[in-house]
């Protein structure tokens, strides 16, 4: 399985509301970036659209730009705008 790896997604806000999870964990191929979890995410469910120019990324307690390339076992944020008060 050198072709793909599993990262563990953490869900926060919007996202872990549309979800109803707090993790996930997904099969992605090798060399994928972090955006592409979002992508991922995006195109199962669609509401989360409006986030996808909004939300930063986390990889391994780090931020990360949406081209940080991910490795097998990480384990990736996903960070939606958040409000309050």
């Amino acid at each position: 399985m050198a072709n793909q790896i599993i990262v563990t997604v953490k869900l926060f806000a919007i996202y872990q509301e549309t979800l109803q999870t707090p993790e996930i964990e997904l099969t992605l191929p090798a060399n994928s970036s972090v955006a592409t979890v979002r992508d991922r995410l995006l195109e199962q469910y669609p509401t989360l659209e409006p986030w996808r120019h909004l939300t930063q990324f986390g990889v391994n307690l780090e931020q990360v730009k949406p081209e940080h390339r991910l490795e097998d076992g990480d384990e990736v944020v996903l960070i939606p705008p958040v409000s309050g008060g």
